[in-house]
């Protein structure tokens, strides 16, 4: 009888914060029960499954079997041991992020941490600590929050693991790097995210999983990966809600 009322108390609650202030789909601003996308832009996302690389999960058009490499990753494998992602990149997660992101939708959180948990389980299952790339304390200021401290701290919440929100810092604000090519993104964070001192002995011998919000070639990823491992990690995997193909 209790659970009965309380379902229809919060059905209530839920009903008067909807007429009071909508719910709105993070892509096209539609008005939407709760909080999610819309009809339309659940159709049209598209999420990472199988098959794809062992190494990056660059998603792959047919099934060549178990454990397989990407040409990229055979002929220059990266630093981090696996890259996973919940999305592909595209209009309907790249409007999501940045609602994310930029517009102060916090409020989506526990919706994009599902993805994450389910596009992350063998990561998080064998993870030790969770660490987020860092902001550089400048953008920081501009911002409020970090997207990817949000979200590992969310992640630690949810599974029960350590998180150091702090582990990593950037020691230069560097240029954006949406308008940059591979090789420009490289040299733009190159040598300019580093382990602070106070986190390594929380690092040393652990099993990183590294938490941002879009992988797009790998460089910011890769910087981080160097870095932790420098500091002691055992290895690195990264986890994002996106990625680009």
């Amino acid at each position: 009888m209790v659970s009965a009322v309380s379902r229809v108390a919060r059905t209530s609650i839920r009903a008067a914060l909807d007429f009071v202030a909508p719910g709105r789909c993070p892509t096209c601003n539609l008005r939407v029960h709760g909080v999610g996308l819309c009809g339309m832009c659940w159709s049209q996302a598209q999420f990472v499954t199988a098959p794809f690389c062992a190494r990056c999960g660059l998603p792959f058009d047919y099934d060549a079997g178990e454990n397989i490499w990407c040409g990229r990753c055979i002929g220059q494998p990266p630093p981090f041991a696996r890259a996973r992602a919940a999305l592909v990149y595209g209009d309907i997660s790249r409007n999501l992020i940045l609602a994310f992101k930029h517009g102060d939708r916090l409020d989506l959180t526990p919706l994009v941490l599902s993805w994450l948990q389910a596009a992350g389980r063998d990561l998080l299952e064998e993870a030790d600590i969770i660490v987020p790339v860092p902001l550089h304390r400048r953008r920081l200021l501009r911002r409020r929050y970090n997207q990817s401290s949000v979200l590992a701290v969310a992640l630690g919440s949810a599974s029960g693991l350590r998180v150091n929100v702090g582990a990593l810092r950037r020691t230069r604000n560097t240029q954006s790097q949406g308008s940059l090519g591979r090789r420009a993104r490289e040299i733009n964070v190159r040598g300019s995210i580093q382990v602070n001192a106070s986190a390594r002995p929380s690092l040393a011998g652990r099993r990183v999983l590294l938490i941002d919000d879009v992988l797009t070639t790998g460089a910011t990823a890769n910087a981080c990966a160097r870095s932790l491992l420098a500091a002691g990690a055992a290895w690195v995997d990264v986890l994002t809600l996106a990625r680009v193909i």
